[in-house]
């Protein structure tokens, strides 16, 4: 899966303007909970859980499709949209479960109720155990709980892909994961999402062992690679990092991600030259989010230092210092130089 690339200006205290090569958006809000509008006519609401890189994501107006069918647009020909279809309900004969959990995921969203139902009708049994963990275990802080639920759902094999349930009242519903600094992905609700969110909850708990077991029967693709990377490297395991990393040019945030990560396993290899070629991919491209760039400025130094090349290493610092004062760690490395 791709990674956009976009440009994000403060337009005003809560409201920011982002420009993506699609079109224009306005967001609006306080953090962990905004509201944002494209040009397309798309708006969405997202509620985040801070400090968790975890939010979810619903589409209140689907905007307008850039498929075009039949005469050219200049052929003098009108054609409309007959607007968003209706939002889709239980009707008057659906089974008690499935009213009760529209009702607590949609009508009137309700995490206090998810256990509740969860219990009592083993067909919404799969969707409130997610939805009891990203809505009220994560954001309470309860990861014991939390774990519970998706480990649970992660070994019954459940994908919500799959679920009648979701195609019908939930199908434009996603989660923003910050699967590692400076990289998110919007993800739809199947397996594999489970699969990354279990791993987080794993990694904040310590326990990394088990997130690599669980990324490790994902579907490989560049959310995986990105999640493994970081968990390798949090293992000390080195080869495998570089292995992972194999023939990647720096073309998207992911790729940035890796490439940084790519360096620090040379570096820890002993390998300072290689590592700095996979820093100077990173840092090719300049747009990169601000996380990424003085993430690979810092491990840079960090190398260059490892050669003896302290007038290098301080400069590297110091372009981060420029930018972010506060990066974390950032004084102790500037310290080396006045010892």
């Amino acid at each position: 899966m791709g990674f956009r690339v976009r440009k994000s200006f403060r337009i005003a205290p809560g409201v920011r303007m982002t420009v993506t090569p699609k079109g224009i958006g306005v967001s609006a809000g306080v953090r962990g909970a905004r509201i944002s509008a494209h040009s397309s006519g798309r708006v969405t609401r997202t509620v985040g859980i801070p400090g968790t890189g975890i939010s979810h994501v619903k589409t209140i107006s689907p905007g307008t499709s850039r498929k075009t069918t039949g005469a050219s647009p200049r052929s003098g020909s009108a054609s409309g949209s007959a607007g968003p279809a209706p939002k889709a309900a239980p009707g008057l004969f659906a089974p008690k479960w499935e009213k009760e959990l529209y009702r607590a995921l949609v009508a009137r969203p309700s995490a206090g109720d998810l256990p509740r139902i969860g219990f009592e009708f083993e067909q919404a049994r799969p969707l409130a155990a997610l939805f009891e963990a990203t809505r009220g275990a994560i954001p309470h802080g309860d990861l014991p709980r939390a774990l519970e639920l998706l480990a649970w759902l992660f070994a019954t094999g459940y994908d919500p892909a799959r679920d009648a349930f979701v195609r019908k009242y939930l199908p434009d519903t996603s989660f923003t994961l910050g699967i590692a600094d400076g990289v998110e992905a919007q993800l739809p609700l199947d397996r594999d999402t489970i699969g990354l969110l279990l791993a987080e909850v794993q990694q904040m708990t310590g326990n990394i062992a088990a997130a690599v077991d669980v990324v490790e029967q994902l579907e490989p693709g560049t959310i995986t690679a990105v999640s493994l990377a970081e968990l390798y490297a949090l293992q000390g395991r080195w080869e495998e990092v570089v292995e992972l990393t194999e023939s990647l040019r720096n073309e998207d945030e992911a790729a940035t991600f890796l490439l940084i990560q790519r360096g620090v396993a040379f570096r820890e290899q002993g390998f300072p030259e290689a590592a700095r070629e996979a820093f100077r991919e990173a840092l090719r491209v300049r747009t990169r989010p601000a996380e990424l760039r003085h993430r690979a400025l810092i491990e840079r130094g960090l190398t260059y230092l490892t050669e003896g090349k302290r007038a290098m290493a301080r400069k590297d610092f110091e372009k981060v210092l420029a930018e972010n004062s506060t990066y974390p760690g950032l004084r102790e490395h500037l310290e080396r130089f006045d010892a």
